[in-house]
């Protein structure tokens, strides 16, 4: 199976790849991550997580890895993984992601996805697979894009101000994590929320 797309985001492209180098940010951004841990691989470091997702009538906690290659910043890497959701089955594959400047402050965000699954997630058919994954994604970069084009002019919070929320203690200590910039915490979390539940690597 093949996903991919292209994302116009209204903000500089230093700003995209800092919005994706920025734990706090993906943790508003992303819906069903339970866990997501670096830890070191035969390829190098790499992520690994669980992601509770629901395709069609499957729903399973999904866990897997993803390495990070051929990093170019702030233009594009690509990811490499696989994981499996128990009975519901399994996903392997990789996926590129890339940030080409349009204007002064204009980004386009591509992703291309090569995947396949097998077990439960295999019988529902493409259809129901893919439009699943484009319903992750589309939530995932709405969300993103409301956090990245929000306005430079925009009032700085005033001293007396509610305090915000912690964040989530499951990304939380991806901003302490040394080795792999988070940046690709982020890249990995995008494909996750992607892929896990149907692309297929995770």
């Amino acid at each position: 199976m093949e996903l991919n797309g292209d994302v116009a985001i209204a903000a500089p492209r230093a700003r995209v790849w800092a919005a994706l180098n920025d734990p706090d940010t993906l943790a508003r951004c992303i819906e069903g991550v339970e866990s997501l841990v670096r830890v070191a691989g035969p390829d190098g470091e790499r992520l690994e997580g669980k992601m509770n997702a629901k395709v069609g009538p499957v729903r399973a906690t999904f866990a897997g890895h993803v390495t990070l290659m051929d990093v170019v910043a702030p233009e594009s890497y690509r990811l490499v993984g696989e994981g499996k959701g128990g009975v519901a089955g399994f996903a392997k594959g990789e996926a590129a992601v890339a940030l080409a400047e349009t204007g002064p402050n204009a980004t386009l965000l591509s992703y291309k996805v090569t995947s396949s699954v097998g077990g439960k997630l295999a019988q529902l058919g493409a259809r129901l697979i893919e439009g699943t994954a484009k319903g992750y994604a589309t939530s995932f970069f709405e969300k993103l894009k409301a956090e990245i084009e929000v306005p430079d002019t925009a009032p700085e919070t005033p001293p007396n101000s509610p305090e915000i929320p912690p964040v989530s203690p499951a990304v939380a200590g991806l901003s302490a994590a040394t080795g792999l910039s988070p940046l690709i915490w982020g890249g990995g979390i995008v494909l996750i929320v992607l892929a896990f539940l149907a692309w297929q690597w995770l």
